[in-house]
């Protein structure tokens, strides 16, 4: 069983590698939904999912990278995908709830999973 429990820091971190490609791939068609400064915005946070990752696959700072990651999700369903939450549009809502359950994963996994407790403790 522990070597299928094992296999969920993958399934976890492998998307959110993805998600970062697509922030360098498609920028320019998501810095609409920016806030605050456009194109670069979608660079800088596509820079913070693919180190994310990575440090969850090295296992270093992976505890620090983990808390990031869910304070940047949580940003991204309240800044972001809220206002259509509130007002029941379905892809809004669906993104809202993504980055919710994605955020709660990340904290998860901070909290039971992370190997480097050196920063943060």
């Amino acid at each position: 069983m522990n070597s299928i429990t094992g296999l969920g820091k993958y399934v976890f971190a492998i998307p959110m590698l993805i998600f970062g490609i697509f922030h360098f791939m498609g920028a320019e068609q998501m810095a609409g939904m920016a806030p605050f400064g456009g194109v670069a915005m979608i660079y800088i946070t596509g820079i913070c999912l693919v180190l994310a990752s990575l440090s969850i696959f090295v296992g270093k700072y992976d505890k620090l990278a983990t808390v990031l990651l869910a304070v940047m999700l949580f940003l991204f369903a309240f800044i972001l995908h809220f206002s259509g939450f509130t007002s029941q549009e379905q892809p809004a809502a669906s993104m809202f709830l993504k980055d919710l359950g994605l955020a709660g994963a990340a904290l998860m996994y901070a909290h039971s999973s992370a190997k480097d407790n050196s920063i943060i403790g």
